[in-house]
């Protein structure tokens, strides 16, 4: 058939009615998905980072016999990294670290900026920055539906 069909009507005189045409198929894009090595990879170290957290906490934060002996005085390698972790707490290093990895992941998708955001946001969630780090988590999920970044076709 042409452009137009007719269509007959028995009281009424013939009239042309447009064909219909299908809708244009809209192109799938390809989402940003780490690669089977980086899908083994990163639970991986997401496991290791959420260990050493809870070591860190539980095994030297929240030890009160270790925490005595720092604050007595004591000068071992436990009691600098204690106080080192407790001082990038108060700093909030580990909820702006996962923060910004985040942000550059949702911005321009790659796999490093995933990495260091999801590390960073294990330890800002078991070491006590919640706000930041839950944000940072949710933007790690929503950057997995964002397209791929052209660069990346290989």
């Amino acid at each position: 058939m042409g452009k137009h069909a007719i269509a007959m009507s028995p009281t009424r005189e013939p009239k042309a009615v447009p064909e219909l045409e299908p809708p244009p198929q809209a192109t799938p894009t390809e989402l940003f998905l780490p690669s089977i090595r980086a899908a083994l990879l990163l639970p991986v170290l997401g496991l290791g980072a959420l260990g050493l957290a809870l070591f860190l906490r539980y095994g030297m934060i929240q030890n009160t016999p270790l925490a005595l002996a720092c604050d007595a005085g004591e000068e071992s390698l436990r009691c600098k990294i204690r106080l080192a972790v407790i001082m990038m707490f108060v700093q909030n290093c580990f909820g702006w670290t996962a923060m910004i990895a985040a942000g550059v992941q949702f911005w321009r998708p790659n796999i490093v900026a995933f990495g260091i955001g999801l590390i960073f946001a294990l330890f800002g969630l078991v070491l006590y920055e919640t706000r930041a780090s839950a944000l940072a988590v949710a933007l790690l999920v929503l950057s997995l539906a964002r397209p791929r970044p052209k660069y990346a076709d290989n």
